[in-house]
This record gives structure tokens, sequence and C-alpha cells, in this order.
């Protein structure tokens, strides 16, 4: 995020370095969960979402939430790499090392890879639900989905998750905050 500070003196909008600093970590968090847990591509995704954002900071400053937008833009960026034949990069089980107070990491970690098994556009359907805590309707607006798309997407994915996790899913959904689709 820094090289898009570095600039140079002038470069940027006055108010774009205080919008990275406040939305920058939750965008990288959302990019992380959407890939995965592959925290170099997580960066690299937020790195191209915010490039995208400051090249149109002055009209984006001016939405009513400039936050949902850019992170609209890194979930098109997110699927967009996941379409192209090149990607063919793949998650590992190694997690770099974060000082993060988490009461149960072994839970993360298999949400995690639960997570990643999940197709791309499934993935950023309950990662915009139930991570960021959208609503059915800004879920189908960030991804150019219909309501209906949405509810059946987190509906089957849900059920992939806990089909994955066993017989564990429901209570080791519910302590990490996954909630049943709706």
């Amino acid at each position: 995020m820094e090289h898009i500070l570095a600039a140079g003196p002038g470069a940027s909008p006055p108010d774009f370095p205080a919008f990275v600093a406040s939305r920058g970590r939750p965008l990288l968090r959302t990019a992380f969960l959407l890939t995965g847990g592959d925290a170099h591509l997580a960066e690299d995704l937020v790195q191209e979402a915010l490039g995208r954002v400051f090249v149109k900071w002055r009209r984006i400053s001016k939405m009513e939430n400039p936050s949902g937008y850019a992170q609209t833009v890194l979930v098109n960026i997110f699927l967009s790499h996941r379409r192209r034949r090149s990607s063919t990069e793949r998650v590992t089980d190694v997690v770099p090392d974060v000082a993060v107070v988490d009461p149960d990491p072994a839970l993360r970690l298999t949400l995690l890879r639960a997570l990643a098994e999940l197709p791309p556009q499934d993935r950023a359907v309950l990662v915009l639900r139930f991570w960021e805590d959208r609503s059915v309707e800004e879920t189908a607006a960030a991804l150019r989905l219909s309501s209906t798309a949405v509810r059946s997407r987190s509906s089957r994915a849900l059920a992939r998750m806990r089909g994955a996790l066993g017989a564990e899913s429901a209570g080791a959904m519910g302590k990490a905050g996954w909630r049943h689709a709706g």
C-alpha cells in the first residue's frame, strides 16, 4: 500500500492517504479471505484495487460509499484474476507468522481451507455476505448477480463448507461467525 502513497509530493488527492490508512487493512483482510489465505496474492490484489481507486479518486471520493466502491473493485479484481488462464498458483498449508489473538487457530485454519476449496464466485459471496456482513442486495450489486443467485450460491456454498468440515461444522461455523443463509 505504501507504493500508492509514494507517488511524490502533491501527487495524491488530499484525502486519499487517509482513505488508505483507514480502509487498507479491512481491504487486505477481505482479500486474504477471498484468496483462501494467500497473503502475498491478497497484498497484490489490494495494491491493484487501490491503484485503480487512486486513478479515479476525485470522482470516487464524492460518492456516498467510497469504501464499498473500493471493496467492489477488489472483489472484481479477484474474480478476474481467478478467471485468467495464467492464474495457476495454489495456496499451501503454510500460513505466515502473524501476531494474532485467536482463541482457536486450528478452527480458523480449517475454515480457511474449506473456504479455499469453494469456487471463486461462491467464496466471494460468502466473504461479502457473512464476513463483511453485507446484505443480499449489496452483495448482489457488488458481484453483478441477482438477489436470488446470491441466496442460492450462499446456501450451496455453506452446505459445501459444512460437508467439508464434517460433523463439527455447525458448531465450528457458528463459533467463527458464519450464519445460515437467508
